[in-house]
């Protein structure tokens, strides 16, 4: 999974340099940001063709193998097709990433078709995603305790690392006492509700975020879809009844799956290495991950353009689709040796092997 470069692995992808404010005292690389913003002017429009077949394809063939892993009954292709399904129902749903950052008018009827076909089943609409994610990309926020998408994970304790990955096996659990109880009594129960949408209305990793209330329009979008959310969520819990455990359980199983890749990709995307400080473009860029190509298994774990999510962070409203050009023409602009090769990396195992090792030198 490495991409072709004249630098050893090693020199591209430099270990972490420890200590307060290392990555904090990063100046920004005019010369890269100028680059970004004029090599990529032509491709920055979302493409509808691109969009609703690959999000609807992907949500198609993924509940397609969930039937077929429920229906058959040999355990070897039940097993085949679940894995099947957690892969495509795990691309469809990370379109909630390019929800929060193309504009409103750009693909008409995309957000409301990705919820109903995809969000809302899942029990992970977009409201879950809109409006914290955002916070994840300000200039002043990312990386400190204010962002609600960063953790300092090279900085902790070599337990925190298995603990982050395996919590995730008990996510769509999670999510259905959340949608299918929580917010039924917190209809009744107003206290209740401020707290299940101050702690459990978002897709973080930050155990201190609390969300704000929802205000205006976006407020009306998480009435109907945690109303939609809660309809399906119970009716799921109710399923037992009427058709047995069997369908609810092999759908947990997948969605678990689903869970614990997504956060795999999450505990590679950046290099958590800071302790806090606000950092420039350039640092929260260095701090983040590309794993371009040649390789094809990043394309797996990392689809809707998240192999290149270091390039994401310098342009964050490119659609994904257009990042692979945009990296080919900033590597070509830029050169080897370029501060872009920083935040180039081989794959998942390298990057793991390395945010491991600054563990065991933790304080």
């Amino acid at each position: 999974m490495t991409m072709q470069q004249t630098l050893d692995p090693a020199l591209a992808a430099p270990e972490p340099a420890h200590g307060a404010g290392k990555l904090a005292a990063i100046a920004d690389d005019k010369a890269m940001l100028r680059a970004a913003r004029d090599l990529t002017r032509d491709i920055a429009e979302a493409r509808p063709g691109i969009y609703w077949p690959d999000m609807v394809g992907s949500a198609l063939l993924g509940y397609g193998a969930l039937a077929g892993a429920i229906l058959v009954e040999s355990v070897p292709l039940a097993v085949a097709l679940g894995l099947v399904s957690a892969l495509a129902l795990y691309r469809a749903l990370l379109f909630i990433h390019e929800l929060t950052h193309i504009h409103r008018d750009a693909l008409p009827g995309f957000r409301l078709g990705w919820n109903l076909m995809v969000g809302v089943p899942m029990l992970m609409p977009s409201f879950m995603y809109e409006g914290v994610h955002t916070l994840h990309h300000k200039r002043t926020q990312y990386g400190t305790v204010e962002d609600p998408e960063y953790l300092p994970l090279a900085l902790m304790k070599p337990w925190s690392l298995p603990l982050f990955v395996l919590i995730a096996l008990l996510a769509p659990i999670g999510l259905l006492i959340r949608f299918g109880l929580l917010v039924p009594l917190g209809a009744l129960i107003p206290p209740l509700r401020t707290m299940v949408w101050e702690r459990a209305s978002s897709l973080s990793i930050n155990p201190d975020f609390r969300r704000k209330p929802p205000e205006g329009a976006f407020r009306r979008q998480v009435l109907w879809q945690e109303a939609a959310g809660a309809v399906w969520a119970v009716a799921l819990l109710a399923s037992p009844a009427l058709v047995g455990w069997k369908p609810l359980l092999v759908a947990l199983a997948v969605l678990s799956l689903t869970a614990v890749l997504n956060q795999l990709r999450t505990l590679v995307a950046h290099l958590w290495e800071n302790e806090g400080e606000a950092m420039t473009v350039t640092a929260q860029f260095l701090d983040s991950v590309n794993v371009p190509p040649p390789g094809l298994a990043a394309e797996i774990w990392a689809p809707v353009g998240l192999r290149y999510h270091a390039l994401h962070h310098l342009m964050p409203s490119m659609p994904y689709h257009a990042l692979p050009e945009a990296h080919r023409r900033l590597k070509r602009e830029l050169g080897a040796g370029s501060t872009y090769d920083g935040a180039n990396h081989p794959g998942m195992v390298h990057l793991v092997s390395r945010i491991a090792r600054s563990t065991m030198r933790a304080r």
